[in-house]
C-alpha cells in the first residue's frame, strides 16, 4: 500500500468528519425544525444550530469545539498491514490536530497532561476486523463528552424512576431505553440520537451500543421485534417534552439504532450510547494498494443546505424576542432583574474556565480580577494565526453539571455575577446564585461556529498548563446570545423540564410488548 496516500485519506477522512456533518444527520434536523413553532425557544435553538451547520461547511472548521475521543473501526482484506495502517491513522490524527480541525483532547488520567496531538495511551481509539471483500473500509465517529458522560448501562432486573420494574424481556428494554432519554436531558445536546446494545458482557454491551452510531438514521432493522421496538421509541420519547437543549419542545429524539447479541444466564445488561445532535459520523472506501478513496459513505440522498432558513429563523426569533444587553462588570441590580426565560446578549469582556480551572480556583487566587465577570463553560479549538496570536476556531459550551461541586463556592468567593454553559446545573449552584445574585445562561451546544463568529479578539491566557481545552482564556465578544434558565430568585428551568418529563415518563409503565 502507498502509505503517504493512506495517510491523506485518513486526513481527509478525520476534517469531513469533524466539519461536515453527514446528509441523514442533516436530513434528521430540518425534520426536527419544522415540527417546532417558530418564536419558540426550541425553534431559536434549531436556527442556531442549522446556522451553525452552514457556518461550519463554509469554514471548514469544526461543527463542535469537542471533537470527542476518535473512533475508527475499520476492516481490512486478509494480507493488509494493520500495524501500517494504525502509523498512518496516528500521523493524520497529529496533523489535523495541529492544523485545528480537531481539539487536543488527549489527557493523561494520572497526571491530567494533555498530550497536544491527541495521541496517547488508547487514543484514538482503532477497532479492527478483516473480512473477504478487496477493499478497505474505513469509519469514525467524533462522539464529545458532553453525549459520552450520558451513555448509561442497565442491568436487568431493575427499577426505574418513573417506570418501576424493568424486567428480562423485551417490555423491560423498552423502559430502559425511554428512561435514558430521559436521563439524559439537555445535557447531552438534545435533540439527540442513540445507539442501544441488547445482551453481551459490561463492555461488549456497550461497544455494541455504540456500533449501533454507525447505521445510516433513515436504515430498516432487519430484526422485526427490533424494528417495532426502534419505531416505538421514535414515536414515544418526542412526548416527553424534553426538546431541543432540554428546553422543551416538540424533538427531543432524532435517532435510536438497536442490536442484540447473546449473554451469559447471569447477566442481562441493556447498554445506551447517547450522540448529541452533532452526529458526526463518516466512513470510507480505500483502495487497498493505492491507499485512495474509492467512495465516501452516508452519501444517499439529498443534501440539505441550511444558509437561508438558519438566518432568516434566527433573525424572526431576535425580532420578536427582547434581548437584554450585559457588558462586565455586571451589578447585583442588574442581575437581580433577569428571570428564567430572558434572552441575553453579551458584549465585551468574558473568561473561560472548565474542570481544571475551577478546581483549581477553590484553593488558589484566580489570575484575573473576577469580580462582576462572566465564566464561560468552553474548552475552544484554537490556532495561531502568522502573527502568533490566537484566534479562536471553535468555541462553543460545554455541559455545565461536571462543575456543580465547585460553581456556587466560586461564584461567591470571586464576586463572579454570570455563568455561560449547557444543560443547567444543579441545586448547590441555583441556591448560590440567589443567596450571591448570580444567573445561570444556556448557550447552545455544538454550535461551536455560531460563539466562533462572536468572538472578535482573543486578549490573553492564563493556566496554560492544564492544556488549551482547560486554559483560561480572555475573550472580547460581541452579540453573544443566551438564555437565562437559572435565576436568582430560585427559578431553574432546567428543574421544571426534569420534573415534567418524569411525569410524562410514568405513562409508559404499562407493559406494550407481550
Amino acid at each position: 500500500m502507498n502509505l503517504e496516500k493512506f495517510q491523506e485519506s485518513m486526513y481527509q477522512l478525520i476534517v469531513e468528519t469533524s466539519t461536515n456533518l453527514p446528509k441523514d444527520v442533516r436530513r434528521a434536523v430540518k425534520k426536527a425544525k419544522q415540527s417546532e413553532s417558530a418564536g419558540t425557544r426550541a425553534a431559536m435553538s434549531l436556527g442556531t444550530i442549522t446556522n451553525n451547520i452552514q457556518m461550519a461547511d463554509e469554514n471548514i472548521s469544526p461543527i463542535c469545539q469537542d471533537t470527542g475521543l476518535p473512533t475508527f473501526k475499520i476492516k481490512t482484506p486478509v494480507g493488509v498491514n494493520q500495524i501500517k495502517i494504525k502509523e498512518a491513522i496516528y500521523n493524520a490524527i497529529a496533523l489535523a490536530t495541529k492544523d485545528a480541525k480537531l481539539r487536543p483532547n488527549s489527557v493523561d488520567s494520572l497526571t491530567g497532561k494533555n498530550s497536544g496531538d491527541n495521541l496517547g495511551g488508547g487514543t484514538p481509539v482503532i477497532k479492527f476486523d478483516q473480512w473477504e471483500n478487496d477493499y478497505i473500509d474505513v469509519r469514525l465517529i467524533l462522539k464529545g463528552g458532553g453525549c459520552e458522560n450520558k451513555n448509561i448501562q442497565y442491568s436487568l432486573p431493575c427499577e426505574l424512576e418513573g417506570l418501576g420494574r424493568a424486567g428480562r424481556d423485551l417490555d423491560g428494554i423498552r423502559k430502559c431505553i425511554l428512561h435514558s432519554v430521559y436521563q439524559a436531558q439537555g445535557q447531552g445536546c438534545s435533540a439527540g440520537f442513540i445507539g442501544v446494545g441488547i445482551g453481551g458482557d459490561r463492555s461488549s454491551g456497550y461497544d455494541l451500543a455504540k456500533e449501533q452510531l454507525f447505521r445510516s438514521v433513515e436504515d430498516v432493522n432487519p430484526h422485526e421485534d427490533l424494528r417495532k421496538l426502534e419505531d416505538y421509541i421514535m414515536e414515544n420519547a418526542n412526548k416527553l417534552g424534553i426538546g431541543t437543549m432540554g428546553f422543551g419542545g416538540e424533538t427531543t429524539l432524532l435517532g435510536c439504532k438497536i442490536g442484540v447479541m447473546n449473554r451469559i444466564p447471569a447477566s442481562f445488561f441493556v447498554s445506551v450510547a447517547y450522540n448529541c445532535w452533532a452526529f458526526r459520523r463518516l466512513g470510507v472506501k480505500v483502495n487497498p494498494e493505492t491507499g485512495d478513496i474509492q467512495e465516501w459513505l452516508y452519501q444517499d440522498g439529498e443534501k440539505i443546505e441550511f444558509a437561508n432558513e438558519a438566518e432568516n429563523e434566527v433573525a424572526a426569533t431576535k425580532e420578536e424576542t427582547n434581548i437584554i444587553t450585559l457588558k462586565a462588570p455586571i451589578t447585583e441590580e442588574q442581575i437581580r432583574e433577569l428571570k428564567v426565560g430572558d434572552v441575553v446578549r453579551i458584549d465585551g469582556r468574558m473568561y473561560t474556565g472548565r474542570d481544571a480551572i475551577h478546581k483549581y480556583l477553590m484553593d488558589n487566587d484566580a489570575p484575573v480580577d473576577l469580580n462582576g465577570q462572566v465564566i464561560y463553560h468552553c474548552g475552544p479549538v484554537m490556532a495561531k494565526d502568522e502573527e502568533g496570536n490566537w484566534t479562536v476556531k471553535a468555541a462553543g459550551p460545554t455541559t455545565s453539571i461536571r462543575e456543580e461541586p465547585y460553581q456556587g463556592d466560586i461564584m461567591k468567593k470571586f464576586g463572579i455575577r454570570a455563568v455561560i454553559g449547557k444543560g443547567g446545573m444543579g441545586p448547590k449552584t441555583l441556591s448560590a446564585l440567589q443567596e450571591h445574585g448570580g444567573v445561570y445562561l444556556n448557550a447552545i451546544g455544538g454550535a461551536a461556529q455560531y460563539y466562533a463568529d462572536c468572538i472578535k479578539k482573543v486578549d490573553g491566557v492564563d493556566l496554560t498548563e492544564f492544556g488549551i481545552p482547560e486554559a483560561m482564556w480572555h475573550l472580547n465578544v460581541e452579540g453573544f446570545t443566551a438564555v437565562v434558565t437559572m435565576d436568582s430568585h430560585g427559578n431553574s428551568l432546567h428543574a421544571d423540564v426534569d420534573k415534567s418529563s418524569l411525569e410524562k415518563l410514568a405513562q409508559f409503565k404499562e407493559p406494550v410488548f407481550k
